[in-house]
Order: structure tokens, then sequence, then C-alpha cells
């Protein structure tokens, strides 16, 4: 069930893309542009996650790029992203069996995709904002 909300979301994206990209100048490297649009989301939710860690245990992080901790996570995001799309290919049958579905479905589907990205998005807002509340100098 997951894989294939993932794949759904993956393929929303794709379809996305495609279609402005025929608007704008050209259909081109879409696979790749939509799987960077997944990565940045994910990373975005993790980013907000570790945000609100370091609001709820009050402990001042500073993030710099000799810290493994940060490789970790964005390696498995990248990583897992390569094997399930670009590797496997396995998105491309998806797709064609998400094309097959009836036109409202696929518009509730768009919707809800959607409705996920602005979550993402307006959390990560939120989690600047909340973490700006802070007086983080007695913290340290």
């Amino acid at each position: 069930m997951i894989k294939k909300a993932y794949y759904y979301f993956f393929y929303k994206i794709y379809k996305s893309i495609e279609y402005t990209s025929k608007e704008f100048g050209g259909k081109f490297m879409t696979t790749f542009k939509a799987s960077l649009v997944l990565i940045v989301l994910q990373i975005w939710f993790l980013f907000s996650l570790g945000i609100y860690y370091a609001i709820w245990s009050k402990k001042s992080i500073e993030l710099s790029l000799n810290m493994p901790v940060i490789y970790i996570p964005l390696l498995i995001i990248v990583f897992s992203n390569y094997y399930a799309i670009d590797y496997l290919k396995i998105w491309k049958e998806y797709n064609s069996n998400f094309d097959k579905l009836p036109k409202e479905k696929n518009k509730i589907g768009g919707w809800i995709v959607f409705g996920i990205i602005l979550l993402i998005i307006l959390n990560l807002i939120y989690s600047f904002y909340l973490m700006s509340q802070i007086d983080w100098s007695q913290y340290r």
C-alpha cells in the first residue's frame, strides 16, 4: 500500500512536470526533475522534524558540513529514491496503470498530492517560525 502511494505521488509529480515542460519549452529529463522534487520534499520534511526535535529538546543544533549525521539521512533518501525510481524502472509500469484510472479518481488523487506537498512546505515554514521564537542563547 505504501509502495503504491509512493509511486502515485511520483506519478502525479511526473505528470505535472511533463505537462509544464511541454507548455514551456520542451520535455526533457522529466524523470530526473520529478525525482529531484521528491527528494527535496523528503529532505524538507526531515529538516522540519529535526527543527521540532531541537525545539522540543531545547538543544541548539549547529549544522556543519563536517558532521556525518547530516549526510546519512541525505544518502539514504537519495539512494532509496535512485533505487526505487531509476534503477528498478518500476515507475513506468505504475505510471501506465495509473493512467488507466478514471479521470475523477485521478483528479482527487492530484488534489491529495497537492495538499501533501502544501502541508510539507507549510510545515517547514512553521518550524522555522517556531525556531525563531526561541532565545537559543540560554540553551547552549
